[in-house]
């Protein structure tokens, strides 16, 4: 009889919940059985979809890394062969580009990337990304070549595609027929 309140006993308290205090998985960034799941971290955008308010502040907090990180380090002299432009930010493909290139810096500056993340984020991410910003054929091609002589200009870029321009022109020239 004493074994069999024993058992009943154990099988009441395994059945139990867990104690509020923690979770046994805490360790391992887990959350506890029947507790709630943590928050995951917002998930990051890309800028040329962020707008309005969104937009400026991430381009700001761009802006500073930058001007303050990455071209006092990896800026290098301006020339024919890699050109710049003091308004990059007016070129959203070099927008784009830099911001991938941020985003990358801070998963890989992280301690979870490990000692060799920075190794990774130079070798697999600023390389290509300086070469294709500051390529002679470039997004900034058109722009300063030289520190002596600041230019800024905009490249234009393809005109839309025959299938756009005809499906504009069809809802341009039907927009009085009612709808079925």
């Amino acid at each position: 009889m004493e074994q069999s309140a024993q058992q009943a006993q154990q099988i009441d308290h395994l059945a139990s919940a867990p104690p509020p205090g923690g979770s046994p998985f805490a360790a391992f960034g887990m959350p506890g059985l029947g507790g709630p799941p943590t928050a995951a971290p917002p998930e990051p955008r890309p800028i040329l979809e962020l707008d309005g308010e969104a937009r400026e502040d991430e381009l700001d907090a761009l802006s500073d890394w930058v001007d303050d990180f990455f071209l006092p380090v990896y800026g290098a002299e301006v020339t024919t062969a890699a050109p710049w432009c003091l308004q990059w930010q007016e070129h959203d493909d070099v927008v784009a580009w830099l911001h991938a290139l941020w985003l990358a810096y801070q998963q890989h500056k992280d301690p979870e990337s490990g000692m060799s993340g920075l190794f990774v984020w130079h070798r697999d991410f600023l390389t290509h990304a300086v070469a294709a910003v500051r390529a002679p054929g470039g997004p900034l091609s058109a722009c300063m070549t030289s520190s002596d002589r600041p230019a800024h200009r905009l490249l234009p870029g393809p005109p839309p595609s025959v299938r756009a321009e005809s499906a504009a022109t069809a809802e341009s020239a039907e927009p009085d027929e009612p709808a079925s």
